[in-house]
């Protein structure tokens, strides 16, 4: 029984302040992911959950030494407040990163943010009221769909294929959402090596999305964390390249550096950019400098592009022990992503049988994996489940997807003898 389900009563016992809370922290829940955190940590369980950067892969002792001289050197800076807006130094530093992908940016354009998930909020934020419609791919990240819920969005979902995010769905999705009255307020969407579909949106497309957005007077947030890690070629043209008003672009070094410093970035139109600093100070006051003068000094002083040419290898490696796995070992019926870059796969199980009543049972055989209904706004997705690569190592990889093979077979025998799962079609 959810926690809405229970009797006034009941919730007043288990929490004294119900009945005080906004309204929009009452459906305030715990994302599918961190809620298997604590199960997905322990040393007998393969984890193809979670989509952490496989860290070991950094020069350690280096950064060590780095971060030991810019305390030496510059300690009375990356101590203190700094603005909201973020270190100019730093924001010199990413437009270096961002021209690799072909955006062409003012440090004034930028944004410091806590991870480019700060930036979903204060954009959530600044953009959102009750009842407001967001576009977002089918499926969409987590992460994005848990900000836009706080704010009490109502998400549409648009679709996709192998080729990414479909134009003609989008199309109608915008004129569907316009004849019910309503107007969305933006798109999001993940082009590069989608969370958690790992597909990619088509070169022939991208002009196309920019188009009917532009048609329809719609904003675009283009979350970009995983752009600079493809496995073939260089990094695609962002959409912001070909659209400096109509796009706000979202990056991060969670992926590329180190999550625990928890640094991104949004690059916005200058009226967008004002309100995103104000939402900041409002939240935060100013972000770490410690953390955006570490980030600075990485980019300034070590290999940084060399070592996302050993990222993309290392996550090419395991991508492919992921993918001859799934070749082998899937029982018929199973069908999956084939990334070109990123950390994700997305695996579609066999009719009737459903990835979220299938997890306890992949639990107590030692893998686990994100089901795919915390991936939509409206809880469908169960048919889906998101495999991670990043962090295992091949050989677990391989060891994780067998055992995950067996409890699909059990579950597809359990299916011919009891019928489907409730909630499957």
């Amino acid at each position: 029984m959810t926690a809405e389900a229970q009797p006034a009563s009941q919730r007043q016992r288990i929490d004294p302040y119900v009945g005080q809370y906004a309204e929009r922290a009452v459906g305030m829940v715990a994302s599918e992911i961190r809620a298997l955190f604590a199960v997905a940590a322990r040393p007998e369980i393969v984890s193809l959950a979670g989509g952490s950067p496989y860290l070991a892969a950094l020069p350690l002792d280096a950064v060590g030494s780095m971060i030991g001289r810019l305390i030496a050197d510059h300690g009375e800076v990356a101590l203190q407040y700094c603005t909201a807006q973020g270190d100019a130094g730093l924001r010199e530093r990413i437009c270096d990163v961002m021209a690799l992908e072909q955006v062409r940016a003012h440090p004034d354009e930028i944004v410091v943010t806590v991870g480019s998930q700060q930036a979903l909020d204060l954009l959530a934020r600044i953009f959102i009221d009750p009842g407001d419609v967001i576009l977002a791919e089918a499926p969409s990240y987590v992460g994005a769909l848990g900000a836009f819920a706080s704010y009490q969005a109502a998400v549409v979902h648009v679709a996709m294929d192998e080729h990414g995010l479909i134009p003609a769905a989008l199309d109608e999705a915008i004129r569907r959402t316009a004849a019910a009255g309503r107007r969305a307020k933006f798109l999001y969407t993940v082009p590069n090596f989608h969370n958690p579909a790992g597909v990619t949106l088509a070169a022939a497309r991208r002009p196309q999305i920019l188009d009917i957005c532009q048609r329809a007077g719609l904003l675009v947030i283009e979350d970009n964390p995983y752009g600079l890690l493809g496995f073939d070629g260089e990094p695609m043209q962002a959409l912001r390249a070909d659209d400096d008003e109509g796009v706000v672009y979202l990056g991060t070094f969670s992926k590329t550096f180190a999550a625990g410093v928890r640094v991104g970035w949004a690059v916005a139109p200058a009226a967008i950019r004002d309100k995103l600093i104000l939402a900041a100070e409002s939240a935060v006051l100013c972000h770490s400098s410690f953390s955006q003068l570490t980030v600075r000094e990485y980019l300034t002083t070590q290999p940084w592009l060399e070592q996302i040419k050993d990222f993309r290898e290392l996550y090419r490696e395991r991508r492919d022990a992921t993918l001859n796995a799934l070749d082998t070992m899937m029982p018929a019926g199973c069908h999956w992503t084939r990334p070109g870059g990123g950390f994700y796969v997305w695996l579609k199980l066999p009719d009737g049988v459903d990835a979220k009543a299938m997890l306890p049972r992949a639990i107590a055989s030692r893998v686990a994996y994100v089901p795919g209904t915390g991936f939509y706004a409206d809880g469908s997705g169960g048919q889906y489940a998101r495999l991670c690569y990043s962090f295992p190592s091949p050989d677990r990889i391989r060891e994780g997807i067998r055992r995950l093979a067996s409890v699909i077979e059990t579950e597809i025998e359990l299916r011919d003898d009891f019928g489907p799962a409730p909630g499957i079609r």
